[in-house]
């Protein structure tokens, strides 16, 4: 298997069904000694990732209720 210009390589069907990687399956690179190890990443992490990019960022100006007119259109 060669990696292309673009990074990318092709996973061998057999591989991708063995392993659940279905299209749009979030995969990690784990470094290790001699190589690299590529595991199918975990949804929490991902979710605790975002959560945590996001924590703070508010700035508490408006109440829920406000919110939840303004995205029903009635603000």
């Amino acid at each position: 298997m060669k990696v292309t210009s673009k990074g990318q390589v092709t996973i061998p069907q057999d591989v991708r069904r063995a392993y659940g990687l279905l299209p749009h399956t979030e995969v990690e690179f784990v470094p290790m000694e001699g190589g690299v190890k590529i595991v199918k990443a975990g949804g929490r992490r991902r979710g605790r990732r975002l959560v945590e990019r996001l924590a703070g960022r508010g700035d508490g100006a408006l109440t829920t209720d406000q919110i939840m007119a303004l995205t029903r259109g009635e603000g």
